[in-house]
């Protein structure tokens, strides 16, 4: 079998709509823009930026229709969206973010069939699977053990976002070296070492 990434990433769309009641802005959405997100980014950017950070972002979860994230989560979110590198993310980058994750509840939902608001690794495998991803039992394994601290085999939602926001990080860096699409790269040491703390391992 031939392990490796596929396309099959989620696609930004419009997902669920957000539950609540954000307050009303002064102006409408910009173009393309789902004004129930705008109307959600509204609630939660205080000071008018522009822009929120992991602290509002988790502020603007917390009554979306999913498990409660961690700081931890909402951290590495930021970080995989923020183009800009800023610490915090524009309301277009609320989106798409906010259509992510709404594409991988509906997946999780799916494999979660007794409801325990949790998968197994063969659930997970399967999962990740259906989004594009060819990787080995032991790839699987090593994601459980990493993203399990508390040794159930099993993740719940937001450990599952966790996993899914890293994974997509590492693969979208991967891509941009991998021109030939062969599932191969050479990388440098001190590339890689910045790859790391850039959070993009």
């Amino acid at each position: 079998m031939s392990y490796g990434y596929g396309g099959q990433q989620p696609q930004a769309g419009y997902g669920q709509q957000p539950y609540g009641q954000p307050q009303q802005g002064m102006y409408g959405p910009p173009q393309g823009i789902d004004p129930s997100i705008y109307q959600w980014f509204l609630s939660v950017d205080n000071d008018r930026s522009g822009q929120i950070s992991a602290t509002e972002l988790l502020q603007a979860l917390s009554n979306a229709p999913w498990a409660r994230f961690t700081p931890e989560t909402c951290r590495l979110m930021i970080s995989t969206f923020d183009q800009d590198r800023t610490g915090t993310i524009s309301l277009q980058e609320f989106q798409a973010l906010f259509n992510y994750i709404t594409q991988w509840r509906a997946i999780f939902d799916q494999y979660d069939r007794d409801r325990s608001g949790a998968v197994d690794v063969g659930e997970l495998n399967a999962m990740l699977t259906q989004m594009g991803y060819r990787l080995s039992p032991q790839f699987f394994q090593t994601l459980i053990y990493r993203y399990d601290p508390q040794r159930k085999q099993s993740l719940n939602f937001d450990s599952f976002i966790q996993a899914c926001f890293l994974l997509k990080s590492c693969t979208d860096l991967f891509r941009t070296k991998d021109t030939q699409q062969r599932g191969v790269i050479q990388i440098g040491y001190e590339e890689f070492l910045g790859a790391i703390f850039a959070n993009k391992f």
